[in-house]
């Protein structure tokens, strides 16, 4: 199973458009003035993609409506609308939603052009469809349960081979129903239904993941498997992620989700650099 091309490392910026996200999370919506300043310290420090997001999947998240979650979604694609017009840069667009009605919104009335699914489809399998009717990129990632009931479904007899195994069955399914190979990109959700041990075990395997085929989305940006080790606050974690970034690339990832977008960028860069300069001995 292999994908038809290959796929250069990317970073994608974090846009929460929740009121109780991990990491920015403060019970308050944010405004339109925060949702602006976010896009275009993204933009400025060098962002490939924009991840939209309308549903808190931290652990422990209440449940909320596909409208609520729409609204809240809306706000940002259209702050992000007039920054990118403003500044004429059009990194590409991401909805990190799993439901289909929402997704489909917003590929149809806005430049989306990626589906960040945290449940790989297993919430709402219609929106495989979706993904095979308008050609859009799809991220399915390795999850169990809900943002509410995860963290007690943590057992695995072994962690590598069942996400790995998992990740190939959603890949078949997709497949079937028409997605393209070139559409797809797996993430072995670092942070979801999975214990500290588990995600190091994981982040050592990587290459049984990308052996898949497909390009790899991780997301581990100031999440407890960088910050609990080190008995450390989310604000202190910037070095020890970028650390764990570095890894995760010479791992074989492909696409960094982030909070800190300058930092990842350069963590980006260097290891081209590194692997260019590397090649020519």
């Amino acid at each position: 199973m292999s994908a038809p091309i290959s796929y250069p490392r990317q970073v994608m910026g974090i846009v929460n458009c929740t009121p109780d996200s991990f990491y920015t999370g403060t019970g308050q919506m944010p405004s339109c003035d925060e949702l602006r300043a976010t896009i275009e310290e993204h933009l400025r420090s060098g962002a490939d993609l924009l991840d939209f997001g309308g549903y808190s999947t931290r652990p422990g998240a209440e449940e909320i409506s596909p409208e609520e979650e729409w609204q809240r979604l809306e706000v940002g694609l259209q702050v992000a609308e007039e920054v990118c017009r403003e500044r004429n840069v059009w990194p590409v667009w991401s909805v990190d939603t799993f439901r289909e009605e929402v997704a489909r919104r917003a590929v149809e009335r806005y430049r989306v052009t990626m589906i960040n699914d945290v449940t790989g489809g297993c919430h709402d399998e219609a929106i495989y469809r979706l993904v095979a009717e308008t050609g859009v990129k799809y991220v399915a990632m390795h999850m169990r349960g809900t943002p509410k009931t995860m963290q007690q479904l943590t057992a695995y007899r072994d962690v590598v081979g069942e996400v790995r195994a998992w990740l190939a069955e959603r890949v078949e399914r997709m497949l079937t129903v028409g997605v393209q190979a070139e559409q797809i990109v797996l993430d072995p959700g670092f942070g979801f239904a999975k214990e500290r041990e588990q995600e190091y075990q994981l982040l050592a395997a990587l290459e049984e993941l990308t052996a898949l085929g497909y390009p790899l989305l991780v997301g581990i940006s100031r999440k407890s498997m960088v910050t609990l080790p080190l008995g450390i606050a989310k604000d202190a974690a910037l070095p020890a992620t970028t650390a764990l970034h570095w890894e995760l690339l010479r791992r074989g990832a492909s696409i960094l989700r982030v909070h800190d977008v300058a930092a990842a960028r350069q963590v980006v860069d260097l290891y081209n650099y590194y692997e260019k300069t590397a090649m020519q001995r």
